[in-house]
């Protein structure tokens, strides 16, 4: 449980911590990518214009995911990701001043995996259907797709996005497929 850095990380950028906590290969998946899924992360940070701050990225097995979102969700059983902002803004403090705590994004790859054959987040009426920058059906359950979704999701959650009403889900939808057309689906 190394977090992901990296050198080219701007010091006064956000800070994105990047924790593989899934049981790798012996259960059934592979070892999460924690490096690439933090760059994806900063760079949803940096298009929302978020300048300093970290934020947490946790990948877990589904039984951690089953107690979290029983805990704080109060629903029994896994899903794919959850976002836990904490208040106090978020890219508003001075790169000299204290770190601002974004908060943190908890995804289940083992989880996301079983479910790929629909590409929306858990607790997201949308429909399923994406595409990439070219119009073209992304094909359902790439793995790569599917946790680049859920890790913007998250980020956008943190950030103050929300799909509980149409509206709202229309436009985080809408910047979800902007930010993945910019930083993973590229040709």
């Amino acid at each position: 449980m190394v977090p992901a850095s990296s050198p080219d990380e701007p010091p006064s950028g956000a800070v994105v911590r990047a924790f593989d906590e899934t049981s790798g290969p012996a259960a059934g998946s592979d070892l999460v990518d924690t490096e690439r899924w933090a760059r994806l992360a900063r760079a949803v940070l940096s298009d929302e214009g978020v300048g300093s701050g970290e934020l947490g990225l946790r990948f877990v097995d589904t039984g951690a995911m089953g107690e979290l979102n029983r805990a704080h969700m109060g629903t029994a059983g896994p899903t794919d990701v959850l976002a836990f902002p904490i208040d106090g803004g978020h890219g508003g403090a001075p790169a000299s001043g204290p770190t601002v705590l974004l908060g943190d994004v908890v995804v289940c790859p083992a989880y996301a995996a079983r479910t790929n054959g629909d590409s929306r987040p858990s607790g997201d009426s949308r429909p399923s259907g994406d595409s990439d920058a070219s119009g073209n059906p992304r094909p359902a359950g790439d793995p790569d797709d599917e946790l680049a979704l859920l890790v913007v999701h998250g980020v956008l959650h943190v950030l103050g996005y929300d799909h509980a009403r149409e509206a709202e889900a229309a436009a985080m939808q809408t910047r979800e497929q902007q930010l993945l057309d910019a930083h993973h689906r590229q040709p």
